[in-house]
Formats: structure tokens, C-alpha cells, sequence
């Protein structure tokens, strides 16, 4: 899907406005003319990925409060704009925003360009007068204590579009936050500790829930794919990458590909029946599985499913909502790990990969089908996707528990090429290089306490994982070229100030 498209296209934003019934009505039908005029704007097919609708009015407490209570109870809008066209004694928007459960964006616009100099008088004046009225909204926002992204310019500004385009993504992602149900085969792997966490309070700070399945329900259901399924989808791998002679068909080690396409049809079976988004395996609970999953988590996650390694649940939900948010974006997202150093000679970079499940979406070119030995499991040689991730910029993302609350952090990093063929690491793989070196990335993201398992995104910007984490209202440490490890301990310390007194509040 291109970046132009609007991949979401059944969710919808609200355009709010506000004014007040004293103009009267010669002014509110220009108010609503206008309004509706900067609202089919920001709606036109482009950068905006959600539907942007418009709505009457308003001009009374009792309409916005019922405004903000209709949106919060509907299923289709993700996020709310509002834009006050001349002056809305703000008064009026306290029921409306107490009620209010979607992400705020406050549009600070007008919907003249330029001022009509020459012709410039009280009329025009009366009903131009967002300059102020947006800064009474702006006074109750701040004495309610709503959390709201803050967009000034006019709309017909690129970076207004794209600022609103961020936060519009950040919104369906934390609407996928709230929706998600994610199986879980197994538990985590034994006497890891970032891997563990509150699944409770996790579904009341970001509203998906955790479901622990025994892997032996799995394998109850791959046992039950036909031979035919498997046979066609193992025919859709051969067509799709460059697989081994060895798996293909007539090849010695075929029956593992047949396998491997058995165990996808019957993770996807389950999935689908219970509704799940995400999902987690682990290496040492395998039960009557014969393989650990290999290319099939990599095809389920190019699809938009969250995953998780030996159980990790937080990461496997975190990349489900970024899946969600880098909908439609170029460029790719996958569970990832930072597994070894190149530090030297030249800039110091790190390898990641993962023993089996790096998504393609990231790859740089069409991945090989191959099958290797795993040295930790105990079962038969799985087969995987084999390819280097693609370069450019992206970001590298991590969700922890602290214990009395979760973080996000964040690092800016450039994906580049492996200086050199990786010919016997049977393993998909990406090479960057951290902002702003690797010394103090690793130093500022051993600080924050950061998970080892990541999420590794060209898609989804540090703008939109801005928005995420204040919609969600979680901290978020960010690491990129401006990050000093010093100046970063002092923000760790900060925050932790701050997020220990707001919790006492």
C-alpha cells in the first residue's frame, strides 16, 4: 500500500469546532461553511491516513458534552480535532472534555492564508478570531488537565498535515492497543526477568489483554491441517523466495517445509478463532511441536501480527500497535535484538537478529527459504527466511516494567549494509549504526533499563511513538543524535520524580 492511500480508511476522526450562539446565525453559517472547508482539506487523500469528519457546530455545554460523550462511545473514532473558529467561552467544554476518552488534537488555524489588508474590518474581525479563542481553549485543556497534541499553522501547511498525520497514527495504535487479545503458548523463559511483567496493570494502562494458552492447544490444531493446505502453501513459499533445493519438492529435507507451511496454517487457525493480534512462543516450551516456529511467525508478523520471543508479551504487543501505526508507511517493522558489537575499526555498529523471527518486511531483497540447525530447543532443524535488512533511517523501540510503571525508550538509529557477506549466519539480520554513537546509545539505554527485545521500525517515526506514548500516558526516554549519557541520567531522574508524585496524586 502506498503512503498516499488511506489504509484506515474505517476510522475516523472527528473536526470540532467551536464557537458560541451570540455571533448569530448569518456568522455560525459561515463558521460551519468555513469549518466544514478546513475539514475537507485535511480529508483529502494524502498524508492524513484516516477518515476526517466533520461535525456541526458548537456552541453550548450541553452539544459538546454530548459531542465528546457520542465519540467516546464509538467504535469507528480513534481521535478527536477541535478547532475553536471564533471564540468558545471555554467554560462551556469542561463537561465535554471530562468526558472525553479519544486522543485531543487542538488545531491552532484560521481559515484565512493571508489577511485581507485592504479590506480587513470589524466583520472580518468577529468572525476570524481562532488567534484568541483557541488560546481560551487552550487555558481549560490546561486547567482540566487533558493531554492533547497542540498543531499551530494553517492547513494547507505540509507540516501541519504531517504533524496531524503523526498523531492520527499514534491514535489507531493505541485504539489497536486497547482492542488487542494476545495468545501465549507457554510461559516466558525461565529466570528471565524483563520478560515478566503485570498483565494487569498493562490492560488498564493500554487496554490489551494477555491469554495463556498450553502449547499442546497448538498443537492440537496443526495436527489437524490437511496435507493438501500444506502442500499448496509450501508451493506459495517456493514461489515466494528463494528456497533451498534441499526443501523443495522431491528435495531431502521437503517434509520439513511441509511442516513448516503445517505449522503456520495452524497458528493463523488459531489466531483467527479467538480473535488474537499477537501472539509469544518459547524455545523451551515446545510440547509436541516438531519444529520451533520459524517462517511461520515471520509471514504471520509481514501480515500485521505482534510477536514476542520466550514469552515476551509486552514486546509482542508493542509491535502489534506499530504495526498498526506504520500502516501504509514505507519501510518495514519487526521483532528484533541487539545480539553483538562491531566496534571497530571504523564506527562502531550493532548486530541484530534473533534465532528464527525477524519479520521481511524489512528485508533489503527477496528473502532465501533455508533450514539449519538450532542450538537450543531440542527439536528438528527449523526452517526460517533468511535475509539483511534494507538501509535507511529507523527507530529501535523497547517496553518495560518498572514496577510502578511502564516505559517506552526509544532509539534513532540508520540501518546499514554488513560490511562484509554474512554467508554462515543462517539468520535474518540488521546492521546499524545508534545515535549518537554506540558508546552512548548503550550506555543511555542500560540506564533506562531497556529491554533486550526490541521493536526495529523504518515505519513509524519518533514523532508518532511521541504521540503513542502520551495518548497511552506512558514514559518515553528517547536516544538519538542530540543524547548525552549524562543529560539522559539527569531526564531518567527527572521522570522518576515526576511519575512518582503524579502516582501519590
Amino acid at each position: 500500500m502506498s503512503a498516499s492511500a488511506q489504509p484506515y480508511a474505517d476510522q475516523e476522526v472527528w473536526f470540532l469546532t467551536g464557537s458560541q450562539g451570540l455571533y448569530g446565525d448569518d456568522v455560525l453559517n459561515q463558521v460551519a461553511e468555513q469549518s466544514r472547508s478546513i475539514a475537507e482539506i485535511l480529508g483529502r487523500p494524502g498524508e492524513i491516513p484516516v477518515r476526517i469528519v466533520w461535525k456541526p457546530v458548537l456552541t453550548d455545554s450541553d452539544s459538546i458534552r454530548r459531542m465528546c460523550q457520542e465519540a467516546s462511545a464509538s467504535d469507528t473514532c480513534v481521535g478527536v480535532i477541535a478547532w475553536m473558529h471564533t471564540f468558545s467561552p471555554a467554560k462551556m467544554w469542561i463537561a465535554g472534555l471530562s468526558a472525553l476518552d479519544r486522543p485531543l488534537l487542538h488545531l491552532h488555524t484560521q481559515y484565512n492564508l493571508s489577511l485581507p489588508w485592504p479590506s480587513i474590518d470589524m466583520d472580518f474581525m468577529n468572525l476570524n478570531q481562532a488567534a484568541h479563542g483557541d488560546r481560551e481553549f487552550g487555558h481549560i485543556e490546561s486547567r482540566v488537565g487533558v493531554d492533547r497534541k497542540i498543531v499551530a499553522g494553517h492547513a494547507t501547511d505540509l507540516r501541519v498535515v504531517r504533524r496531524i498525520a503523526a498523531w492520527a497514527r499514534a491514535a489507531v495504535g493505541r485504539h489497536a492497543s486497547r482492542t488487542l487479545r494476545l495468545a501465549r503458548f507457554g510461559d516466558n523463559m525461565r529466570d528471565v526477568a524483563v520478560t515478566e511483567g503485570d498483565k494487569v496493570e498493562a490492560q488498564l494502562r493500554f487496554g490489551f489483554s494477555v491469554n495463556t494458552y498450553a502449547v499442546n492447544d497448538l498443537v492440537a490444531v496443526v495436527d489437524q491441517v490437511e496435507d493438501k493446505a500444506a502442500a499448496e502453501l509450501a508451493a506459495e513459499y517456493v514461489q515466494s523466495y528463494d528456497v533451498v533445493p534441499a526443501l523443495r519438492p522431491g528435495g531431502i529435507r521437503h517434509d520439513s517445509l511441509l511442516y513448516a507451511a503445517r505449522l503456520e496454517l495452524g497458528l493463523r487457525a488459531f489466531l483467527t478463532e479467538g480473535g488474537f493480534t499477537a501472539f509469544t512462543t518459547n524455545f523451551e516450551d515446545l510440547g509436541g511441536l516438531r519444529q520451533l516456529p520459524g517462517i511461520a511467525v515471520q509471514r504471520l508478523m509481514a501480515d500485521g501480527y505482534g510477536f514476542g520471543g520466550e514469552g515476551d508479551w509486552k514486546t509482542s504487543a508493542l509491535l502489534r500497535a506499530m504495526k498498526v501505526m506504520g500502516l501504509g508507511q514505507a519501510g518495514g517493522t519487526s521483532f528484533m535484538e541487539d545480539y553483538t558489537y562491531h566496534l571497530g575499526p571504523g564506527t562502531p555498529r550493532v548486530l541484530g537478529a534473533h534465532m528464527l523471527e525477524v519479520c521481511p518486511s524489512i528485508a533489503a531483497a527477496r528473502p532465501r527459504c533455508e533450514i539449519h540447525p538450532l542450538s537450543i530447543g531440542g527439536r528438528e532443524d527449523p526452517v526460517r527466511l533468511v535475509f539483511d535488512a534494507a538501509p535507511g533511517p529507523a527507530v529501535v523501540v523497547g517496553l518495560s516494567d518498572l514496577g510502578d510503571r511502564f516505559r517506552l525508550t526509544a532509539n534513532a538509529v540508520d540501518v546499514i549494509a554488513p560490511s562484509e557477506p554474512l554467508h554462515r549466519l543462517p539468520v535474518a539480520r540488521a546492521v546499524w549504526k545508534p545515535r549518537p554513537s554506540l558508546a552512548e546509545s548503550a550506555e543511555s539505554w542500560l540506564l533506562a533499563g531497556a529491554p533486550h527485545h526490541t521493536v526495529l521500525s523504518s515505519a513509524v517515526d519518533l514523532e508518532t511513538l511521541t504521540d503513542y506514548a502520551s495518548m497511552t500516558g506512558v514514559e518515553l526516554l528517547t536516544i538519538d543524535e542530540n543524547t548525552s549519557t549524562d543529560q539522559f541520567g539527569k531526564e531518567i531522574r527527572w521522570n522518576a520524580a515526576y511519575h512518582r508524585l503524579a502516582q501519590a496524586l
